[in-house]
């Protein structure tokens, strides 16, 4: 099998690699599953400084990425990696979710994701990138969690990662539902006990329960998902049942 590779293109690929290097991911990359690995832009950054930023044209606050770094990073990312898809983390990007992390997982391109800086960067830059991406309607101060959440994201996708392919199949944004709520020993926890349906040992009365509550709490914290899942006939008679109708 051949492994997914992922190159991020970074001022700080310290603050990449050590994500990177623990957990779930970690223990991908050590079975060969996924390589990954982090690039200093800087280090593509002409004269003795290896200054990356510059002052708008036009005036405003804050400084500009140079575009010189940064496409020098992109080009050699991509000889390194040819036919890889490359992403610009940016607020104006394509918000990331489950279909955009499936549809990456689907491949069958590698990933080089770029990390923005300073107060933006220059609109050139477009031009050699695929796309741009975001995590939603809010400011970071650069784009290295954005890169993070995207390798995450797909990674634990992949075939054999998590080790147990049902394990992503009724999590949250499956389907666009919410999941269910989870519960592991003990039976009792400070006076609050797990739901006695789970305890039953009876796996219809579990999955009906299960999917009463993904439809319940979906609708009541993400409505909006709600309008965008395919109910079926059951799902929607489950919908208007109380709990202690199921």
């Amino acid at each position: 099998m051949t492994p997914w590779q992922v190159d991020v293109l970074t001022l700080f690929p310290e603050m990449v690699t050590g994500y990177l290097s623990e957990s779930i991911l970690g223990k991908a990359a050590q079975r060969g599953l996924v390589l990954f690995a982090a690039h200093d832009i800087r280090a593509y950054a002409e004269g003795k400084h290896r200054v990356t930023d510059d002052a708008p044209y036009g005036g405003g606050a804050g400084m500009v990425f140079k575009p010189e770094p940064l496409v020098a990073a992109i080009e050699a990312a991509r000889a390194r990696l040819p036919g890889a898809r490359v992403l610009l983390t940016s607020p104006r990007g394509e918000p990331l979710d489950q279909p955009m992390a499936r549809a990456l997982a689907a491949g069958p391109t590698d990933l080089i994701l770029v990390c923005g800086r300073y107060e933006g960067v220059d609109e050139r830059v477009a031009h050699f990138v695929d796309g741009e991406v975001s995590l939603g309607d809010f400011v970071l101060t650069g784009g290295e969690l954005v890169a993070l959440c995207v390798v995450d994201a797909v990674a634990r996708l992949l075939p054999a990662v998590l080790g147990n392919a049902s394990s992503t199949a009724s999590e949250s944004f499956e389907e666009s539902l919410l999941e269910y709520p989870q519960y592991t020993r003990p039976a009792v926890f400070r006076g609050v006990e797990v739901p006695a349906v789970l305890q039953s040992g009876d796996h219809a009365r579990v999955a009906r329960w299960r999917r009463w509550q993904a439809l319940q709490w979906t609708r009541r914290r993400r409505p909006d998902l709600l309008a965008l899942a395919t109910l079926s006939d059951a799902d929607k008679r489950l919908l208007e049942l109380g709990e202690d109708e199921l």
